[in-house]
């Protein structure tokens, strides 16, 4: 929590400790239902394909946060080697299954690699009502 508070600044006043247990506890249903749902039918599958593109992009960003703030980001380490190799196998893997389309696999990632996108929302404020 320290370390995203120095990384976002002022903007990082909605981290706390109750929204990462949150937050992380959501993750982790959110990787156990799809590895459920990963039973051959192109819903379950587009949806694993989802989370492993969510994971990738959160190992990304943890990586190129690390660079830009010149100090560790906790996260990084689990994020490039698990995340992001889960996904570079994942996606080619699965797609020679046929079990679902391109199209389909492309839709899941751009779910998945939507997520730094809305936390960056999250973050500055757009997320909170008025």
């Amino acid at each position: 929590m320290a370390w995203y508070q120095r990384y976002r600044g002022p903007t990082a006043a909605r981290i706390t400790v109750r929204f990462l247990v949150v937050i992380n506890v959501v993750l982790v249903a959110a990787c156990v239902n799809a590895a459920g749902a990963l039973n051959g039918a192109p819903i379950g599958t587009g949806y694993w394909l989802a989370m492993c593109a969510l994971l990738c992009a959160n190992g990304v960003w943890h990586a190129w946060a690390s660079v830009r703030s010149h100090s560790y980001s906790p996260g990084v380490i689990t994020g490039v080697l698990v995340y992001v190799p889960l996904a570079v196998y994942a996606y080619p893997a699965i797609l020679r299954t046929e079990k679902i389309s391109v199209g389909s696999a492309v839709i899941a990632a751009l779910i998945g690699v939507s997520y730094p996108v809305w936390s960056a929302l999250y973050h500055r404020g757009l997320g909170q009502r008025s």
